[in-house]
């Protein structure tokens, strides 16, 4: 049975008239509650001690206040026999709920089980008993100070209309936390470099930086979500350093830490971008640039009471640190394993390593100028940067006996083979006097290698000998080492073996000996 709620200013208006002589169906009448319920009010007042002869100064604050306890008591009806039903089956139905099951199937199941209780019921018991349906209650975050926070959301608001067909727009839209100031900056894609272009382009608009930019955890800034200490994407967060702001990523699936613009995207999507027929990005860029600042920023916020620009202009844009002057340049962060020949490839080019990181994987950072190698976090090496396809070599990465041959450095060879001797540094120049010279470099380079074996002074005296026999094949210079003797070797006369004393002639030995 329905009843209509009546305030406590109106039981205080019935009792008052009552109190003054009038009939109990003209108060009522007056008041405009029914008959019954204004003889229920004066009933109760009764029994709380109330005389209508004291008149109104009988009717104490006191006395007021139990008329009110006792009405109020007077709704709790009793409950039902299905209510009970659901008393009985609280532990099972709370089990349920805790698991995530919805309230249809929840009914289902206890029916199921042999107890049929009807939906209302067993809506109103999980509500009033067990907090279903309840929402959490919250309590408002303070904004802040002024130039302070910046929080940023992502999403699709429509469709650029090209001579091609039509592309899916995405946009980034930043909020001021206080001033409620927007800047949209429509995107094709969602990634790192965007995402610092978009923050680039906010600085600009805004005439200044943030201290604190509040991102949800897309994976353009955040690599790992956490509720504590989420993993910041290494390029942003290097990109957050050079700017001077912190990077606050709100709680995964928490959107209340970043209210202010959790429900930013459709309503750019429908105030901003709806019905328009865009063609180009610059041309959507500059369209939403003219709605923050005309139409969105000029709007009186129904929070605030403010227009968001004015707002802004007036508390925030005075507080914010200084806007970039120089361009950022966006570097690339990755991995890579360095191969057999001391290379490592980063953006499609290749770049030297020493020796001793080869089969290592080592960290890189490419931007347009240089590249830098780490290893767990200590630099390695730093290169020029070097168009795709293109090699980047440092000869001091490479062993010396390798590097002379690998890079056809033919000076150094030369420079070798002086190191031994003159006759060795000449007779390398006369090999290598050729119009193709890496083409003799194998000849030159096993010559300078025969003084390890035979040592630097024969090597010597065996170029001397070859240059002034006008011989210039390295295959005979070692034979010569092979078979010759050393040149400052004095010569050894051959032993005359003496004739032995006991020698017989060969006819001695013979069977038969003539006569």
């Amino acid at each position: 049975m329905a009843y209509r709620e009546v305030g406590m200013i109106e039981v205080r208006e019935v009792l008052r008239q009552w109190l003054e002589g009038d009939g109990k169906k003209t108060v009522a009448r007056r008041v405009g509650v029914d008959a019954k319920t204004a003889r229920r009010y004066i009933a109760v007042a009764e029994e709380c001690g109330l005389k209508r002869d004291a008149g109104l100064a009988g009717l104490t604050e006191e006395l007021f206040g139990r008329v009110l306890l006792e009405l109020e008591g007077w709704r709790d009806r009793e409950r039902g026999e299905t209510w009970a039903l659901c008393e009985s089956r609280r532990g099972r139905i709370r089990e349920l709920l805790e698991e995530d099951v919805r309230l249809t199937k929840v009914a289902r199941l206890l029916g199921r089980e042999g107890t049929e209780i009807p939906y209302s019921t067993l809506y109103r018991f999980s509500k009033e008993e067990l907090g279903f349906g309840k929402a959490t209650p919250t309590i408002a975050v303070l904004e802040g100070d002024p130039g302070q926070e910046l929080q940023v959301d992502t999403g699709t608001v429509g469709w650029l209309w090209g001579e091609g067909g039509k592309r899916k727009l995405k946009a980034w839209i930043f909020t001021a936390t206080r001033s409620r100031h927007r800047f949209v900056y429509p995107t094709l894609t969602e990634t790192t470099s965007d995402a610092i272009e978009a923050c680039e382009a906010a600085w600009r608009f805004y005439g200044g930086v943030f201290r604190v930019l509040l991102p949800d955890n897309t994976s353009a800034i955040v690599d790992e979500a956490r509720n504590l200490g989420a993993q910041v994407q290494q390029t942003f967060l290097e990109y957050a350093q050079s700017r001077g702001f912190v990077v606050d990523p709100a709680r995964a699936g928490h959107p209340k830490d970043k209210a202010r613009v959790e429900r930013s995207v459709s309503h750019v999507r429908d105030d901003c971008f709806g019905g328009e027929k865009l063609k180009t990005l610059e041309e959507a860029r500059a369209f939403a640039e003219e709605w923050c600042l005309r139409t969105y920023g000029a709007r009186r916020h129904s929070r605030t009471q403010r227009s968001p620009l004015e707002h802004f202009l007036a508390e925030e844009k005075e507080r914010l640190l200084p806007a970039p002057v120089d361009r950022y340049d966006t570097p690339r962060w990755g991995a890579a394993t360095v191969d057999r020949d001391q290379y490592i490839q980063v953006e499609k080019a290749l770049y030297s390593v020493p020796a001793r990181y080869v089969r290592r994987k080592l960290t890189t950072r490419a931007d347009s100028s240089t590249v830098r190698l780490y290893e767990e976090r200590i630099l390695v090496k730093v290169h020029g940067r070097v168009a795709p396809g293109q090699r980047a070599t440092d000869v001091n990465d490479f062993p010396e006996a390798q590097r002379i041959y690998a890079h056809r450095d033919g000076d150094a060879l030369k420079r070798k083979a002086a190191e031994i001797g003159p006759c060795t540094g000449e007779l390398v120049d006369r090999i290598l006097d050729d119009p193709r010279p890496w083409t003799r470099m194998r000849m030159a380079y096993a010559l300078v290698g025969l003084a390890r074996k035979y040592g630097n002074e024969r090597l010597e005296e065996t170029c001397r000998l070859a240059l002034e026999a006008g011989m210039h094949d390295v295959t005979r210079v070692r034979r010569l080492l092979e078979r010759g003797t050393r040149p400052d070797e004095p010569r050894i006369p051959a032993r005359v073996v003496p004739i032995a004393r006991y020698l017989r002639p060969h006819d001695h030995f013979a069977l038969r000996r003539e006569r």
